[in-house]
């Protein structure tokens, strides 16, 4: 089975958050229901990808939220994805007993500018002009997706790219 970034995020739109390992369940039910074939390594190559194109984020609830303390990090839908069910997906719910979790927006919004940071350094660093140009793109997303700013993000990417 192969999935999109937007299928992926789709599957986690329908349980609000969910960890790698319950993510990775879920497409093995929905491979099962196309009668197709689960490649592990292919879902963990999948899952990584939505990560780093921000189409799926990672969330780390408060150490003070009863509901969530002490879990692995859950994966929510990003601020790049279009979530989108895969064939076969929409009785995930009925099929899982997983718990539909909700995520406090303004703590995701600020890890996820946080991560935008750090990546918008490491691509400066290393003087990355295409991941600079994708981390760029990203930024506008996230602005658009949350109430957060990524002004000083954009100046930083922007000397990495070339000049007209």
């Amino acid at each position: 089975m192969r999935a999109t970034g937007d299928e992926l995020a789709g599957v986690v739109d329908l349980f609000g958050a969910l960890t790698r390992q319950e993510l990775s369940a879920a497409l093995t039910e929905v491979a099962f229901k196309q009668g197709a074939a689960v490649d592990d390594a292919a879902v963990t190559d999948a899952i990584d990808t939505a990560i780093k194109r921000y189409v799926l984020v990672e969330y780390i609830p408060a150490s003070t939220d009863s509901d969530h303390a002490d879990t692995a990090p859950l994966l929510t839908v990003g601020p790049t994805a279009f979530p989108t069910l895969p064939p076969n997906a929409e009785d995930l719910p009925h099929i899982l007993d997983y718990e539909t979790r909700a995520v406090d927006r303004d703590r995701l919004a600020e890890q996820v500018r946080a991560r935008l940071a750090a990546d918008a350094d490491a691509a400066v660093a290393a003087a990355d002009a295409d991941r600079a140009a994708a981390l760029l793109d990203i930024s506008y997303d996230l602005e658009a997706w949350a109430a957060v700013e990524t002004d000083e993000i954009r100046a930083s990417l922007s000397a990495v790219l070339p000049q007209d």
